[in-house]
C-alpha cells in the first residue's frame, strides 16, 4: 500500500472519513491507564517538571524524560535531570544529572534506541550512550554547542532505512509482502554509500547546526542561517525526504506570521561540513483568515510534521489562554494557470503544463480546550486516501490516530487525516471525567490547576502512550488496537500477530504489544506465530530463529497455563546459543575445502545416520576437525555439563509428560532441538577422547556404565519418533521403560525452574492500574522485600559484568550476550549487596 505522499485528500474524502468514524468508532475502552509511577517525597529536594518538559520513547521501549531537581533551601540550586526507564521495570529509574546549565528543551533517541541526544536553552547538545550496554549506566560521549542560542528542534540524521507496513497484506503468508524496504536515501553518505551518523538542530535565532560523527570518533560541525534575513524561531520541526534532503518547518510563534519551510542539504567538501539552504513555499494558518477567529488564537503552540519521513504533511496548533484549534496541511503540486493569450496556441509535443508546490489545508478541528501536548504515531503505515478503506476492511487502527493532551487533564485521539475524535481518556483529576458532575469540577477549582500532561509519546507500535504530568509523574496508557471497536477474537489475534511479526522483522522490542495480550490468547498466538514463521524461506527463518523463540517465551509468561512452555523456550534459546558456540570452534582440516563447514557436515551426517551407537556415528566424521587445545575444552566444561544434564532431565521425565504442565514437554516433539542435542553429544564424545576432564560428570550407581552411550541411545530413539521427515510417533513402551529406569541408574538433576515474573506486564492482566514509585521495587503489588527485584533482568538471568575466564572460547561465548540478555531484554547493573541478599 505505497502511494505518493503528496496525494490529494479532498474535503469530500474528509467528510467521508468523519461519517465512517462516527459510525464505526466509539470511545469505550479506547485508552486505559496501565500504571502510574511517581517520585518519593524528599525532605530537602523535590523533582518538579521542567518547563518545557520533554519526553522521548525509543524502539527498545526505553522512555527518557526530563525534570528539574530543586533544593528547597536554595531556589537557585536547580539540577536539570534526565530520567531513563525500561517500561517493564519503571521503578528502576536511572537519573542523570545532565550537566546542562539551562532547561532541557529536546530529547531524541537514535534509530537503534541505544543513544540519546539532549539539548538545552543555552545551545548545548550532548550525546548519551550506554556504558557497557547497561540500561542503568549512561555517559556523555560527545557534545556540540551553539553558545547562548537555545535549541528549539533536534534530530538525528536519517540512516536511509525505511520500512513500509502494508496493512492490506496482513493476511499474507509472506513477510516480504507484509513489510517491505522503501527506497530512501540517507541524509549523508560516506565512501561506499554507508550512511554518516550525526545530528541536526535548529536554534531560536534561526541557525541550523549540523554535527557529523567521523569514523575516528571526532565531530565535524557547521552552522548556517536558515535564510538571509534571520528571525526569531519559536517553534521548529525536522523531516526528511526520500532523496536525502532535510526539510525544516519554523514559525516565530505568532499565528498571524507565516510558517516557513526550508530545504537543508548537508555535504562534506574538503573535510569540512557544508550546509546549503533553500526557501520552500510557506503557509498561513486558516484560523487567521477566518473573520470569526482572526484574533482568537494569537500564538502557535505546536508545530509537527506528521512523520519524520513525510515532509509534505504538517500539523499546527494555535492557542489562547483557554482554548486551541488544530489544523492539518498538505503540500501538493498544482497546475500553474496560463494567461488567456497562450491558451489557444497549439501545444508542443511532449510539453507539460507547468506546476507549482502549494500548501493546502486538509482539515481543521472545532474549538478545543487548550492543548498541552501532542503525540504522533511512529508506525510506518501509508498516509493516503486509502487509509480509510484499509481501516474499514481490516479494522486495523494502530498508527491512524494522533494524541492531544489538554489542560483539563483529558487526552483525545484524533484521526490524523480528518482530525475527527476517535476516543477520549479522562484523567483521574480531569474536570471532564464526568460530564455534568459538578462536584468534580468544584473539587478541581478548590485544588487549583488540574493535573494534566506536559509531554506525550506513542510507543513504536502505537499500542501504548506515555505521558508525564505537571507533577512529574509518569503515566502509562494502553491504546486499543481496534480504537474501541468490538472485534471478533480472530480479528484481534490477527492484529496482534501482525504487530508481533513487525517487531520480529524490525528488531524492535514488543513489550507494548504484550500489554494487550490476555492469558486466553497466549496459546493461539504462539501457535499462529510458529505457523507463519515456518512459511518463510530458509534464509529468513535462520535470521529470525532466536527472535521468534524469545517472543514465544515472553508470551507464555503471561499465562500460568503456559508457564512451563516459557521454560522450554528459554532452554531452547540457551541450547541454540551453546550449539552455535561449540560448532564455531570446529575448523576444517584442509583450509581450501569449498563445500561445507565442519558444523554443517556434522549436522548432515547426524541427520542421515540413525544408529543408536554413538561410536558408530563418530566413525563417519573427520575427527581431525574436532581437535582443540586443552584450555578451551576445559573452559567450556560448564556448557558441556549443562547439555549432559539437560539430556538426562528430558529423558528421565519422558514417562511423566502426560500433560503440558511440566517443563520439557515442548522438546519431546521438537525433532530439530533433539537433533541438535544429539549432535552436541557426538562432539562432546570426541572431545572427551582428547581431554576426559571436559566430559559432563554424572552420579551413577555403576562405575562400569558408559553414561554417554546410554544417553545417546535413548535420545536417538526419542529423536526418531519426532523427525521432521516423517509423521510424529509416540515413544514405544521399551523406550519409556528404559527412561523409567534412568533415575535408578543416574542422579537426575533438578531443572524445574520457572522464569521470574518480576516486571509489571504480568501484573497488568486486570483492569486496575498499578500505583508505583520510582526507586522502589517493593511498590509493585505482590513483590516481597526480602529479594529485591532489581536483581533480575526480564527473564531472571544474572551474569558477571567482567568474566574472569580469559580463554578465547569463553570470550566468544560472552560476546553473544554483551548487548542483550538471552530473552532479548537489556542488562542492568545491580549492587553486589542486592545479589547476596537475594541468594
Amino acid at each position: 500500500m505505497m502511494f505518493q505522499l503528496n496525494s490529494v485528500i479532498s474535503p469530500v474524502v474528509c467528510s467521508q472519513v468523519r461519517r465512517h468514524l462516527a459510525s464505526s468508532f466509539f470511545c469505550a475502552s479506547i485508552m486505559e491507564l496501565a500504571y502510574v509511577c511517581e517520585w518519593e517525597k524528599r525532605p530537602k529536594s523535590t523533582h518538579c517538571p521542567s518547563i518545557p518538559l520533554v519526553c522521548s520513547w525509543s524502539c527498545r521501549n526505553l522512555v527518557a524524560f526530563s525534570t528539574d531537581l530543586k533544593n528547597d533551601d536554595d531556589d537557585k540550586d536547580v539540577s536539570h535531570m534526565i530520567h531513563i526507564i525500561d517500561t517493564e521495570h519503571p521503578w528502576d529509574v536511572y537519573s542523570i544529572n545532565s550537566g546542562h546549565t539551562e532547561v532541557i528543551s529536546c530529547l531524541e533517541w537514535d534509530q537503534s534506541g541505544s543513544r540519546l541526544l539532549s539539548a538545552d536553552g543555552d545551545g548545548q547538545i550532548k550525546c548519551w550512550s550506554m556504558s557497557d550496554h547497561l540500561v542503568n549506566s549512561w555517559e556523555s560521549v560527545l557534545s556540540s554547542s551553539v553558545d547562548g542560542d537555545p535549541i528549539v528542534a533536534l534530530s538525528w540524521l536519517h540512516n536511509g532505512v525505511k520500512l513500509a507496513l502494508h496493512v492490506e497484506m496482513s493476511g499474507s503468508t509472506n513477510f516480504g509482502e507484509k513489510f517491505s524496504r522503501v527506497k530512501f536515501s540517507p541524509s549523508l553518505t560516506l565512501f561506499g554509500g554507508k550512511p554518516m551518523e550525526g545530528w541536526l538542530a535548529v536554534t531560536v535565532s534561526g541557525l541550523v547546526t549540523v554535527s557529523l560523527l567521523k569514523p575516528g570518533g571526532t565531530l565535524l560541525t557547521a552552522s548556517e542561517s536558515l535564510c538571509r534575513l534571520r528571525g526569531r524561531v519559536a517553534l521548529a520541526d525536522i523531516a526528511f525526504t526520500g532523496g536525502g534532503n532535510i526539510v525544516v518547518a519554523a514559525t516565530d510563534g505568532s499565528s498571524s506570521s507565516p510558517v516557513q519551510f526550508y530545504k537543508v542539504v548537508v555535504s562534506v567538501v574538503s573535510e569540512k561540513c557544508r550546509i546549503d539552504t533553500e526557501l520552500l513555499p510557506s503557509l498561513f494558518l486558516r484560523c487567521t483568515t477566518d473573520p470569526l477567529r482572526r484574533e482568537k488564537y494569537p500564538a502557535v503552540t505546536h508545530l509537527k510534521f506528521l512523520t519524520r519521513e513525510n515532509s509534505e504533511q504538517v500539523l499546527l496548533c494555535a492557542s489562547n489562554q483557554s482554548g486551541s484549534i488544530v489544523e492539518c496541511w498538505s503540500l501538493r503540486k498544482e497546475g500553474l494557470p496560463v494567461n488567456n493569450i497562450f491558451q489557444h496556441r497549439s501545444p508542443v509535443v511532449g510539453e507539460k503544463q507547468p506546476t507549482i508546490l502549494k500548501w493546502r489545508i486538509l482539515t481543521t478541528t472545532n474549538d478545543l480546550e487548550r492543548v498541552s501536548a501532542v503525540a504522533l504515531p511512529k508506525l510506518p503505515i501509508s498516509i493516503s486516501n486509502t487509509d480509510l478503506k484499509v481501516a474499514s476492511d481490516t479494522k486495523f487502527c494502530p498508527g491512524l490516530g494522533l494524541a492531544l493532551a489538554f489542560h483539563d487533564g483529558s487526552i483525545q485521539i484524533l484521526h490524523r487525516l480528518s482530525l475527527h475524535t476517535m476516543g477520549v481518556f479522562y484523567g483521574s483529576s480531569s474536570s471532564a471525567q464526568r460530564p455534568g458532575d459538578e462536584s468534580t469540577i468544584k473539587r478541581q477549582r478548590a485544588a487549583g490547576p488540574a493535573l494534566h500532561f506536559k509531554a506525550l509519546q506513542f510507543s513504536w507500535t502505537s499500542l501504548a502512550l506515555a505521558g508525564v504530568d505537571n507533577h512529574g509523574k509518569l503515566h502509562m496508557l494502553r491504546v486499543s488496537p481496534s480504537m474501541g471497536q468490538v472485534l471478533e477474537m480472530n480479528t484481534t489475534l490477527r492484529h496482534l500477530l501482525f504487530l508481533l511479526e513487525y517487531c520480529m522483522v524490525t528488531g524492535y522490542d514488543w513489550w507494548d504489544v504484550l500489554l494487550h495480550v490476555q492469558p486466553s490468547m497466549v496459546h493461539n498466538l504462539v501457535e499462529k506465530l510458529h505457523e507463519e514463521y515456518m512459511r518463510q524461506n530458509q534464509a529468513l527463518q535462520q535470521v529470525l530463529a532466536t527472535r521468534i523463540v524469545a517472543v514465544k517465551a515472553s508470551l507464555c509468561k503471561l499465562s500460568t497455563a503456559t508457564a512451563a512452555r516459557a521454560c522450554d523456550f528459554h532452554a531452547k534459546l540457551l541450547l541454540i546459543a551453546i550449539s552455535a558456540t561449540l560448532k564455531s570452534l570446529l575448523r576444517p582440516h584442509v583450509l581450501n575445502t569449498p563445500d561445507k563447514s565442519p558444523g554443517d557436515r556434522l549436522t548432515e551426517i547426524c541427520a542421515k545416520n540413525t544408529d543408536t551407537d554413538i561410536d558408530k556415528v563418530m566413525i563417519n566424521l573427520k575427527t581431525e576437525e574436532f581437535v582443540l587445545d586443552g584450555p578451551p575444552l576445559q573452559s567450556l566444561q560448564q556448557l558441556i555439563q549443562w547439555v549432559g544434564d539437560f539430556v538426562l532431565y528430558l529423558l528421565a521425565n519422558l514417562p511423566n509428560q502426560g500433560s503440558m504442565v511440566r517443563p520439557g514437554f515442548g522438546f519431546m516433539r521438537d525433532g530439530a532441538s533433539l537433533g541438535m542435542l544429539r549432535e552436541m553429544l557426538v562432539m562432546i564424545r570426541i572431545w572427551g577422547l582428547l581431554k576426559p576432564g571436559c566430559l559432563p560428570t554424572f552420579t551413577a550407581t555403576s562405575d562400569s556404565q558408559d553414561n554417554m552411550q546410554l544417553l545417546f541411545r535413548l535420545l536417538t530413539k526419542l529423536w526418531l519418533c519426532s523427525r521432521d521427515d516423517g509423521p510424529p510417533q509416540d515413544p514405544d513402551e521399551s523406550l519409556i521403560d528404559e527412561c523409567c529406569l534412568l533415575p535408578s541408574q543416574l542422579l537426575v538433576p533438578s531443572m524445574d525452574w520457572l522464569p521470574v515474573n518480576d516486571g509489571v506486564i504480568v501484573k497488568l492482566q486486570g483492569k486496575h492500574p498499578l500505583r508505583l514509585q520510582f526507586g522502589k521495587a517493593s511498590s509493585l503489588p505482590g513483590a516481597g522485600t526480602t529479594a529485591p527485584l532489581e536483581v533480575f533482568t526480564r527473564c531472571g538471568c544474572v551474569t558477571m559484568l567482567r568474566s574472569p575466564n580469559k580463554t578465547n572460547a569463553m570470550k566468544q561465548w560472552e560476546q553473544r550476550w554483551i548487548k542483550n540478555c538471552l530473552c532479548g531484554g537489556l542488562w542492568r547493573r545491580i549492587p553486589i549487596s542486592c545479589f547476596i541478599q537475594s541468594e
